[in-house]
């Protein structure tokens, strides 16, 4: 039976700050306007938390009893290495989609958009189904796609939509970035995990395009997101903030670009992870001023 402390490790707490980081661009966005509500912002906090250990768990189960994790780099996988028994870590996959469902409900009833319920159907749709089922698109080299989607359009646009009953360019903008770090978070993720993907025929992007190809795209990703932020700029000069990013967005850059691999990926990962998060408190804050 795993730990406390293993079962933490399995939830993957790293990748968490990167979940808060759409709702604090989302919440400067609304705020820009004048339609900032505290309340809602911590409501939106919650989705995206509870959905991010979901997805993680959800991930750990199914890479798990398919054998993809057999052979890992990466943090601990309850599943694969079994710590955890594979019908447990789905239950605490469904468990944490549940209590984002939940949040997500009220939510929605404080807006009165209850259409907004289909998005978030949806939004766990793609979370499960990442790497679950008979085709997972994650298996199929869309992953970005899912990623980009959810974890930036959705969340940002979604945060700004419920406190502001609209949503505006410098949301839009500022929602490409955010999905294009959420990318970034998972391209460096998956070349640590090349050489194990391609074995067992998990096509992720970085595995189709080939390592090198990857790592530019990983650079690209960085350095379009920043650009993203300060385009807003235009309208809330505060987001001029975000160029505070450029030198551990280059670092991080480097360090992939000249060839590190494995556990060296790993400070990478979770730089990666902390970079979405300032990119949120700064770009958020730019907006709100």
């Amino acid at each position: 039976m795993a730990t406390t402390e293993e079962w933490l490790e399995g939830a993957r707490l790293r990748t968490l700050p990167a979940a808060v980081a759409p709702v604090l661009v989302g919440t400067g966005a609304a705020a820009q306007v004048g339609g900032s509500s505290l309340g809602r912002a911590l409501l939106a906090a919650g989705v995206a938390l509870a959905l991010q250990v979901g997805v993680n768990f959800a991930n750990d189960y199914s890479d798990g009893v398919r054998g993809t994790d057999t052979d890992r780099v990466g943090p601990l996988r309850l599943t694969a290495s079994g710590a955890a028994r594979p019908g447990h870590v789905r239950a605490a996959a469904l468990a944490s989609f549940g209590v984002g469902a939940l949040l997500g409900l009220a939510l929605v009833a404080l807006t009165g958009h209850w259409w907004l319920l289909a998005v978030g159907a949806l939004a766990i749709a793609a979370a499960w189904y990442y790497t679950g089922g008979r085709r997972p698109y994650g298996y199929l080299g869309l992953g970005e796609v899912g990623v980009f989607l959810f974890f930036g359009l959705v969340a940002v646009l979604g945060t700004t939509y419920t406190q502001a009953d609209q949503v505006t360019w410098p949301a839009v903008s500022g929602a490409i970035g955010i999905g294009l770090l959420a990318c970034a978070l998972l391209m460096v993720n998956n070349i640590r995990d090349v050489p194990g993907d391609a074995l067992v025929g998990k096509r992720t992007v970085a595995v189709r395009i080939g390592e090198r190809r990857a790592r530019r795209v990983y650079a690209w990703q960085l350095a379009l997101a920043i650009l993203a932020g300060a385009v807003c700029a235009i309208e809330a000069p505060g987001a001029l903030l975000v160029l505070l990013l450029l030198v551990p967005a280059g670092v991080l850059a480097g360090t992939v670009l000249v060839g590190a691999r494995g556990v060296l990926l790993r400070p990478v990962l979770a730089g990666t992870g902390l970079l979405e998060l300032a990119y949120g408190v700064l770009l958020g804050l730019g907006l709100a001023l």
